[in-house]
């Protein structure tokens, strides 16, 4: 597997993304102009006598325009302002988030205070739509719900007390697809507060707070959630209010939602889909949710709108399942595989069009028969905690939602996230089956709205499952294996290859894509078993195949013949483990030994941190034994998904 080998640019041409910013048509034009010495664009100046063509600068970092450092961050976090967050306990809102993941300490909802190890890079706030506000609302008696008949009703119920009631009322209008309050103008007022908050917390370059909210499309009990992230600062995004449920349960309508928005606002707008593993096979479809089959028009409407897919958070991991990934010894990592929202049993035909491997080849399948790839999307992880709290760490878990959080003492293990709604306990997961998954990792060169949407729109974006390990990945046609542990390593990246996210098109003759990989370790976090790359394609009896390879990893172990790389160990003794063992870096050289130039193929890397306790181990030892279920998981391996490299023939 480690060959010697090279790497090129998609057309075999060299990219050359070391550029002369000011050297443009309209900078040459105003050079050539006597009627100004200096001319400022935005708040750059450029002066004349500074340019000379071809100049070379002493200082390499002048020129640099390629994304050159990592951003952490969580694009999917409820606030009280979510029906199903603040109806369940949780009384704090968008300030509160934002202040947290700037590092703040924040008393949680139980009484608990919490604070991150380090402060979040950025953060979207992303309460449901569907009746946006009704907690925080009920909380203040506003006199807009008040005047609505459902709305007193709702209010007198959780003002008596019969918090569940209320929350059965709501849900069952949830379910009905009848919106109970249908204001927009209430729905509006709401929304401008949370636009507003993220307006007061966002500081460029310290920590970006982007625009947000979450569709909540369900059929049939069957997820089919978005988030949907802006660009654009409040001045655009208040023009509109959030496109919800009621509205529309179809990902195609949300989609024109979307292009009105830009269209009438300039602005600029995508959806994240998640939690694929609670769709019960609808995520990923090869049929539109109005049962047409996928043609070109949804294909490149889809891969447009959804640029990435949130492939981990505290649902489940959504990378693979062992029934499709059988020789994968990693794949049985936290399965939410029951069924759906408790309306419904899971079957295995389900399964591949549930998962995020397993739809990566599928797209390519879509793509040799029509020529678009619906499934083409980047990969990161983030919470969907329903606490306010973007906690991620195994050692300082609040929870999926409030009644989850520490202090709540036994309901902390047995809260029931999905319900036996219709068919009994079968389909029920309990809240000691919640992962602290997951983190959403940006390679860009500034902390901005802008800067970090646009990581998102090209891809340059990676998963962790709570983890700030910092991943990056080259293909070509030309690296050579010692290029890994150059300084410049990015540079020549970037200069002669494509980064996670971008297409590699037919290189020369004979050859094989090749890669340059890096991984570091969290600094406050644990050593690193191995690199592994995934690899999906198209084989010639058309059928989507995946297979793992082992890259490079730590210590002197050597795989066995069959190939396998033996476990690299644990040093976890309940809530205490070292790092004796693994390597806080790991550098891989790779060149694919089955390369077959005329199929598709997608790549992506897989980071293995050595084995941490999980948070209830982290519980027991805080808490003391819980008596938890012979199914706890109390070791786990924290891991890093990054965006795909796609190769085409064409």
């Amino acid at each position: 597997m480690l060959a010697a080998g090279g790497y090129a640019n998609q057309r075999g041409e060299k990219a050359m993304l070391k550029s002369f910013p000011i050297l443009t048509t309209g900078a040459a034009l105003l050079l050539a102009s006597t009627a100004m010495a200096q001319t400022y664009t935005g708040d750059i100046a450029i002066d004349e006598e500074d340019v000379v063509l071809g100049q070379r600068h002493y200082s390499p970092y002048l020129d640099e325009s390629y994304p050159n450092r990592v951003f952490f961050g969580d694009t999917h976090l409820h606030t009280s302002y979510s029906t199903d967050a603040g109806m369940i306990g949780n009384s704090l809102g968008p300030d509160d988030a934002f202040r947290f993941a700037r590092g703040e300490k924040v008393r949680a909802s139980v009484g608990e205070y919490a604070q991150l190890i380090r402060p979040l890079d950025f953060l979207v706030v992303a309460d449901h739509a569907e009746n946006l506000g009704l907690a925080p609302m009920i909380a203040e008696s506003n006199p807009a719900l008040l005047a609505l008949p459902w709305g007193r009703e709702v209010h007198d119920l959780v003002k008596a007390g019969q918090l569940n009631e209320a929350y059965v009322m709501w849900g069952t209008a949830m379910a009905e697809l009848a919106d109970p309050i249908d204001d927009d103008d209430l729905t509006r007022s709401i929304w401008a507060r949370i636009v507003e908050s993220a307006e007061r917390f966002n500081e460029p370059g310290v920590v970006t707070s982007l625009h947000g909210f979450e569709w909540t499309s369900s059929p049939d009990g069957n997820n089919l959630h978005r988030v949907v992230m802006f660009r654009d600062d409040g001045d655009k995004v208040g023009t509109r209010i959030p496109f919800s449920n009621y509205d529309s349960n179809d990902p195609e309508d949300l989609w024109a939602w979307m292009q009105s928005y830009e269209d009438e606002t300039g602005g600029s707008v995508m959806a994240i889909p998640h939690g694929g593993n609670l769709s019960n096979g609808l995520m990923f479809d090869t049929v539109r949710l109005n049962g047409e089959p996928i043609d070109i028009d949804y294909a490149e409407r889809r891969a447009r709108w959804e640029p990435v897919y949130e492939m981990t958070q505290i649902k489940g991991d959504g990378e693979t399942h062992p029934m499709l990934s059988p020789n994968d010894e990693f794949a049985d990592y936290y399965r939410w595989d029951r069924g759906n929202f408790g309306f419904e049993l899971k079957t295995p035909e389900m399964l591949p069009k549930e998962y995020a491997r397993e739809a990566l080849a599928r797209g390519l399948a879509i793509e040799e028969e029509i020529g678009v790839n619906p499934f083409k999307f980047g990969q990161i992880g983030s919470t969907d905690s329903h606490t306010s709290l973007a906690t991620t760490r195994e050692d300082n878990y609040f929870g999926k939602a409030t009644p989850g959080e520490p202090g709540t003492a036994s309901e902390r293990y047995n809260e029931l996230i999905i319900q036996d709604a219709i068919i009994g306990d079968e389909v029920a997961i309990r809240h000691y089956e919640t992962l602290a998954s997951g983190l959403a990792v940006a390679w860009a060169r500034e902390n901005t709205r802008a800067e970090i949407w646009d990581a998102f729109q090209r891809k340059e974006v990676y998963a962790t499952t709570g983890s700030r390990m910092v991943v990056r990945v080259f293909a070509g046609w030309n690296f050579e294996e010692d290029e890994v542990h150059r300084p410049d390593f990015a540079a020549e990246g970037y200069d002669r290859g494509v980064p996670m996210g971008a297409d590699l098109f037919a290189g020369p003759d004979g050859a094989a894509p090749t890669f340059m990989i890096r991984a570091l370790r969290d600094p406050d976090g644990a050593n690193l078993d191995r690199i592994q790359i995934v690899k999906g394609w198209v084989g010639d009896d058309g059928e989507p195949t995946t297979k793992v390879f082992d890259v490079a990893w730590s210590g002197d172990r050597e795989p066995d013949a069959e190939g396998n790389l033996p476990p690299v160990g644990s040093t976890v003794d309940g809530a205490d483990f070292t790092n004796t063992i693994g390597a806080a870096a790991i550098g891989g050289y790779w060149e694919d030994p089955e390369f077959d130039p005329t199929q598709r193929a997608y790549y992506y890397v897989r980071v293995l941190e050595i084995p941490t306790p999980s948070w209830l181990a982290y519980d027991e030892a805080f808490y003391g034994p819980q008596d938890l279920p012979d199914d706890a998981m109390m070791v786990q391996q924290d891991r890093a998904y990054t965006s795909p490299i796609w190769y085409s023939p064409f």
